[in-house]
């Protein structure tokens, strides 16, 4: 099974060229490897709420489809712990693009409150969800 591992930063965190930070190291907003033919994304911040944050994670998602012709995406929610209506946006037009392809979209390891969101919303049946990582992975 092969693996590759890409790490992407907030888009606030970016520097313009030419300079340089001394001593703040940049903050991961996700994890990206590959599983075979899954891309696997696990979020590394507890709250996407912030409108920068948001847009920036949208577009690192789509750039996974769209530019880096990634089919079968997994998101691991396991160290999310807020969730704002605008980053469930992004997911849906990430679904959608997903789709577009003929790929595959699921979601893993969602916290009790945010489930709950997918729930009331009728999200729950737009996406494939699983409690773990293993179940989502053996699902495509």
């Amino acid at each position: 099974m092969m693996r590759s591992i890409l790490m992407f930063t907030d888009s606030k965190d970016r520097q313009p060229p030419g300079s340089f930070r001394m001593s703040t190291p940049r903050k991961k907003a996700l994890e990206v490897q590959d599983i075979g033919d899954v891309t696997l994304v696990v979020f590394t911040t507890n709250k996407i709420l912030d409108d920068q944050v948001i847009q920036s994670i949208g577009e690192q998602l789509f750039s996974l489809v769209d530019s880096m012709g990634k089919k079968n995406i997994l998101l691991n929610f396991n160290k999310v712990e807020y969730l704002s209506s605008a980053a469930l946006g992004k997911l849906i037009s990430l679904h959608k693009r997903v789709l577009g392809v003929k790929g595959k979209l699921a979601l893993c390891c969602i916290a009790p409150s945010i489930f709950e969101v997918f729930e009331i919303t009728g999200l729950k049946k737009v996406f494939r969800i699983f409690d773990t990582e293993q179940e989502a992975l053996e699902s495509f």
